[in-house]
């Protein structure tokens, strides 16, 4: 059973999209015969590499809310959160462009690693301050997910997987795809949304069901 998932670093529930699939695949009984792809996904293609201000100040000039605003919808997500056990810090985040993240995280997936390499990225993201269009951060964090810094330098100086980031976002498009997270299962069965641990494991229960009839 395959799952595709439509992610941004940047995004929020995306994180907590992730953990919940996690924990719905932690009781799956058919786990190891699931595998999970990485696609990519932008929530902000023209976002400049370095920050232009806080998550905050992006935010509420996002949608025309005022800071105080920002802040509350930060706050709720960060609940949001912590109640799958991750650890946001919001008002720490660095916002940048994530398309050299994606083409890090599609070199890493050749070698099986980019589920740890977005896990590391979107932790370093959304609790560590990350300046998520920073090469040389980038290049930095990716021993920890298994590949040397100077490798990792090397396909960020240059243009490697950037059509592979495109191939991703034009396949969302084919698929309707126009916010993120999203689940898309054996190419059919959709999960939009970081929904509920339930309806993860009903999903899976009934993805395959469907796959083995």
């Amino acid at each position: 059973m395959q799952i595709e998932v439509w992610s941004d670093v940047i995004c929020p529930w995306c994180y907590i999209g992730k953990r919940k699939l996690e924990m719905a695949l932690a009781h799956f009984p058919h786990w190891e015969n699931v595998q999970v792809i990485w696609r990519s996904f932008e929530l902000d293609a023209d976002a400049p590499r370095e920050p232009a201000g806080t998550l905050n100040e992006m935010l509420a000039g996002k949608y025309g809310v005022t800071i105080q605003e920002a802040e509350s919808m930060n706050a709720r997500v960060t609940e949001a959160a912590k109640e799958v056990g991750l650890d946001y810090h919001l008002e720490r985040a660095r916002p940048g462009n994530t398309f050299d993240a994606h083409r890090l995280l599609h070199y890493a997936a050749l070698r099986q690693l980019d589920d740890v390499a977005s896990e590391r990225l979107m932790q370093g993201y959304f609790s560590e301050s990350l300046p998520v269009g920073d090469i040389h951060a980038l290049a930095r964090l990716a021993p920890e997910f298994g590949i040397s810094e100077q490798e990792a330098l090397s396909v960020l100086e240059s243009n490697d997987y950037a059509d592979a980031v495109r191939a991703d976002e034009a396949r969302a498009t084919e698929f309707g795809i126009t916010g993120v997270p999203c689940f898309v299962i054996n190419e059919s069965i959709v999960i939009a949304g970081a929904q509920p641990v339930e309806v993860f494991a009903d999903t899976l229960r009934q993805a395959w069901q469907e796959s083995s009839s």
